[in-house]
Parts: structure tokens; C-alpha cells; sequence
């Protein structure tokens, strides 16, 4: 990984009963060693990589201990297939062998797109583990596709609109060929300045559009990875999830943590967004449903049939839920950002992050 590794990073492979997991975090810091531990979890199609710069800023205020972990299927991490079945919890229950591999007691969580739903996923599951959660432009917590309303109200039964089948093969082609190149609109490298960002808010720096190429490229693709196993439906618009694979984790059938609002006193909650965000947003370019209604999708059976997913009031929703019930929340939105607020608007990232961090240690803000 010396190639793609930014100076002062270091990556370590933990073993856990699980899988053997790669973990990046400073040089000359030990991934199991004193400090309130920041664990950074990755979005789809991407890995541990996007998180370097952050883990390098946080670390020189030497107020935590930050890591980021590459989920199976991605990075240097084993590569051991996904069965969705279990919505994330593939995932989820892989970063709790790995908190325990580390040996924290709780560990500060931030996830960003996907990754938002396997912290959410973790926090549901082992609550008085977490001690802070940080939310970055993330899943709704209703999944990719086939909900509508603010409550998530699934619109077919075997969650049609969502899975593997929604993905573009063009796009899966280019990933499994290893394409770095923007010669097509669908390549890594396009989609990258096209959705992952805003258009034009991608760093200066060449190497890091070079570093955040090679960690899409770092997906496994097929069934069992990404996009997964793709079926079919009755109902518009023709695919639902399948039983294998990473989209198929995110499909309304499987993958539902709302619940994390009845958590009683749960930890800080920290939501990162930009509200240019094309991917995750109550209009996202990657909907189905919204794209039918631009006529994108042909057949699309109107908004009272089958409704675009408001996936960022879905998220809002829970999270009112979870502050009326004891819990406590904070969004914070930065204008013209897409979908990644740390690689587009690095020091406000970590700004928020950092007050965040504060509020969940009892620490006044601003202080180290």
C-alpha cells in the first residue's frame, strides 16, 4: 500500500475471530493503544484511503487516537463474501471483533454514506459500546431505495427499487477492469468528480484524486461483493434485492435501524452533510424513483405509486425522534459541499468533528 498511503500514515492488519481487518492510522501510534479511539468506517465503493488527511489532522491535536477501518470486500481487508440477509451486520459485527481485537471499552464512531449505516448498525447493536456517533452524508437509516414518507413506509413488499439491480454495469465493468481513466462518464475516476463531490470541489492536489481513484478501485466486485446478486420484481421498476452482496445490504427488506431513537440516553450524535449532496438527498440521482420521474427510467408510475425516497428527512426524522427521547443531535450543513464533507471541506470537517468529540468526553469545546 506505499503508493497509496499518504506521508506519516501507517496500515496494520489485525486479526480478529472474525477476519483479518487493515487498519490505517499515524505513524509510530499502535492501533491498540491509550486514547479515547476515533474509528473511522468508509462509504461504498471507496475505502479506509479517503479517511488519510483526516486521520493526519486529527492526530496533530492530539486530543484521540484515530483509525480507519477497511470493511471486507474493500481495501486490504479479507475479502470474505457479504450475505445480506443480514442487512449490515456483516459489517457491524466485523467492527466489533476488531473494538475488541483493539481493547477500548467504547470507541468514538464516524461513518460516512454506507459506513453511516454500519455505525448505526453497531450502535443499535451494542449501545453502551459507542461513545459518540458521526454521521457523514450517510445512508438513510431506511436503506437505498423502495421507501417513501418520513417514516420509511416500504413500497413492495420484496422491496422492489432497491438492490443490485439498480446498480450501472458500466460503471461495475470499469471498476472490475481497473479503469483510471475519465474517458467515460461512468469510470471511477468521472464518477468521482461528478457525484462524489460537488463538480470542482475536488482537492488541489493531483495525488489525492489519484489516492481516492485506487480506493474505489479497491472494491471487489461479483455476487458476493459489489453490486451483489441482483433479482427481479413485478413491480416497477422491474429489480429487487437479492440474497448476496453489498447493494442488497441497504435494501428496505433487510435494513432498518430507526430503532437507534429509542435508545435510552445514547451517546452525541454528530450529521456532516453538504446540501449539494446528488447521492444521498430527498432527491438523489441514484433513486430510482427519482430518476423515473425525470424520465430516466422508463415506466415510472407516478409520484402516488411509487415516490421518490426523502432520504435526508428520513435521516432528520429519526434523529428528532432520538433527541425528543433523551438523545441529543447536531447537523451541521456546509453550502455547495457534496457528498463527502471531509474530502471537500477538510478543516470545517474536522472543526465540527473536534467539537463533537468535546461535547461526548464532557471536555469545554475548544480545549485539548
Amino acid at each position: 500500500m506505499s503508493d497509496v498511503l499518504l506521508p506519516g500514515i501507517a496500515a496494520t492488519r489485525v486479526t480478529t475471530p472474525r477476519l483479518v481487518q487493515n487498519v490505517l492510522h499515524p505513524e509510530g501510534t499502535d492501533p491498540a493503544g491509550p486514547g479515547e479511539a476515533v474509528l473511522f468506517v468508509h462509504g461504498n465503493v471507496s475505502s479506509s484511503l479517503f479517511w488519510q488527511p483526516t486521520l493526519l489532522a486529527l492526530h496533530e491535536t492530539g486530543r484521540a487516537r484515530p483509525l480507519a477501518v477497511d470493511l471486507r470486500g474493500y481495501g486490504d481487508t479479507d475479502p470474505l463474501p457479504v450475505d445480506a440477509r443480514r442487512g449490515m451486520r456483516d459489517w457491524a459485527d466485523d467492527l466489533a471483533a476488531l473494538v475488541d481485537a483493539l481493547g477500548p471499552e467504547r470507541v468514538h464512531l464516524v461513518g460516512w454514506s454506507m459506513g453511516g449505516g454500519v455505525v448505526l448498525q453497531y450502535l443499535l447493536d451494542a449501545p453502551a459500546r459507542v461513545a459518540s456517533v458521526a454521521l457523514v452524508a450517510p445512508v438513510s437509516p431506511y436503506g437505498f431505495g423502495g421507501t417513501a414518507g418520513p417514516d420509511g413506509r416500504r413500497l413492495a413488499e420484496d422491496g422492489a427499487g432497491s438492490g443490485a439491480g439498480a446498480a450501472n454495469p458500466v460503471f461495475v465493468a470499469a471498476l472490475a477492469a481497473g479503469d483510471t481513466t475519465a474517458d467515460s462518464p461512468a469510470s471511477p475516476r468521472s464518477v468521482l468528480r461528478a457525484f462524489y463531490v460537488a463538480p470542482g470541489s475536488l482537492p488541489l492536489d493531483p495525488r489525492l484524486e489519484d489516492v481516492y481513484v485506487a480506493a474505489m478501485l479497491s472494491t471487489r466486485t461479483g455476487e458476493d461483493h459489489y453490486p451483489g446478486e441482483a433479482a427481479t420484481s413485478a413491480t416497477w421498476p422491474g429489480v429487487a434485492p437479492g440474497r448476496r452482496g453489498v447493494l442488497n445490504t441497504m435494501a428496505p427488506t433487510v435494513f432498518d435501524v430507526s430503532g437507534v431513537a429509542d435508545l435510552p440516553a445514547g451517546p452525541p450524535v454528530l450529521w456532516v452533510r453538504g446540501d449539494a449532496d446528488a447521492i444521498v438527498s430527498d432527491a438523489s440521482l441514484f433513486d430510482l424513483a427519482h430518476l423515473g420521474s425525470l424520465g430516466a427510467v422508463p415506466g415510472w408510475p407516478g409520484a402516488d405509486a411509487f415516490p421518490v425516497q426523502p432520504m435526508v428527512t428520513q435521516t432528520r426524522a429519526v434523529l428528532d425522534r432520538y433527541a425528543a427521547g433523551g438523545g441529543h443531535y447536531r447537523e451541521v450543513v456546509l453550502p455547495g459541499v457534496g457528498h463527502s464533507p471531509h474530502v471537500e471541506r477538510p478543516q470545517e470537517f474536522v472543526v465540527a468533528l473536534l467539537e463533537h468529540l468535546d461535547v461526548a468526553v464532557g471536555r469545554p469545546a475548544g480545549l485539548g
